[in-house]
């Protein structure tokens, strides 16, 4: 890999266990400024441990060495970026049996323990998200942040979706089907519907799910203009789905034609946003656009133009004491004050 000094890298991983654990980064297909980011952290704390090897240092090792980082002037979110990628080196050592243990563990919980519990998030305008989603040209990674920024669903819920949950005013789709859509939905066109009853494991459409919902209400979510016209450009490609249950999302590469997973959604967003500067390996949720930060940029956008925060917790799925009652007057206390409020990413 060009660029990276490799002047201590050595054929065993006894020798030198860092030259070891990058290359095997390489091989997972870690980004060269990944792999580059890793191997400066673990190359500092090597030279902070002297004499000592890696295998040998402990608790006190790595206190230390986070101490030196402060005493160095190292901002809050570089130490604990250098933190990350020291602790996941040794959970990953030791978990291949090269280490004993790992002895950032307690460090990871204390430093967790008195971080900020609620960080002060990336700012992302509407405008440069409608930038971010513009320059997608994926038709399923564009179909996926769409409907996360659009709705604020979990990953693991937009996986759920099957193709009856989704009724969509389109000729196109309404071909594509191969089953009808869903009753609930049956008489409300450019709607998609959440189940608040899927868990690991339960069998529902005749396929048993690796993915849970976490909601407290069943929840119908209208579908704006932006978020139709992604999902019909990536229907217009989806493969043929090899389960009978016709999930809207499967996969494209390894799996192909499966229903697609939550760590292969994580994957597809953080393809997108590491090419924008969005995200950084080892860096926390203040930092990273992922999944969970489109469910917080919903959250704050529709909040802000809304003035209701029902609308947004019912969207969201989230338990509220009025919840029945705008799942009864969903057209008047729901989808109509959506539909007028809902940003538009391109204008």
């Amino acid at each position: 890999m060009a660029g990276r000094d490799l002047t201590r890298a050595s054929t065993d991983a006894t020798t030198d266990p860092i030259a070891t654990f990058v290359e095997e980064m390489e091989l997972y297909g870690r980004s060269e400024t990944t792999v580059n980011d890793y191997e400066t952290t673990l190359r500092q704390f090597d030279d902070h441990l002297g004499q000592e090897t890696l295998d040998s240092a402990d608790r006190l090792d790595c206190l230390r060495w986070i101490q030196g980082l402060r005493d160095d002037g190292y901002a809050p979110g570089s130490i604990r970026t250098k933190a990350v990628h020291l602790n996941r080196f040794y959970g990953y050592m030791a978990q291949v049996g090269t280490f004993d243990a790992n002895p950032m563990v307690v460090v990871m919980e204390e430093m967790s323990e008195k971080g900020d519990s609620s960080p002060t998030r990336r700012h992302v305008t509407v405008q440069q998200m409608g930038e971010f989603v513009d320059d997608i040209e994926h038709p399923l990674r564009r179909a996926l942040v769409t409907l996360l920024v659009k709705t604020g669903m979990r990953a693991g819920e937009a996986c759920n979706l099957d193709l009856r949950d989704v009724h969509l005013d389109h000729a196109a789709v309404r071909d594509h089907r191969s089953k009808p859509v869903r009753a609930a939905i049956r008489d409300h066109p450019d709607t998609l519907f959440v189940s608040s009853t899927i868990g690991v494991g339960n069998v529902v459409n005749d396929e048993k799910r690796v993915d849970g919902n976490k909601r407290h209400r069943d929840t119908r979510i209208p579908i704006d203009e932006e978020l139709r016209d992604a999902l019909v450009r990536w229907l217009a490609v989806r493969p043929d789905p090899i389960s009978d249950a016709d999930p809207l999302f499967v996969s494209l590469s390894r799996d192909y034609g499966e229903r697609l997973t939550s760590d292969a959604v994580r994957s597809h967003v953080r393809s997108v946003a590491e090419e924008w500067g969005w995200y950084a390996e080892g860096a926390g949720p203040e930092e990273n656009v992922t999944p969970h930060y489109f469910r917080h940029f919903f959250t704050t956008e529709m909040r802000n133009r809304l003035g209701d925060a029902y609308v947004v917790k019912y969207v969201r799925g989230d338990v509220g004491d009025v919840m029945d009652r705008y799942t009864h007057n969903w057209e008047e206390l729901v989808e109509a004050p959506y539909r007028n409020n809902i940003f538009r990413l391109h204008e």
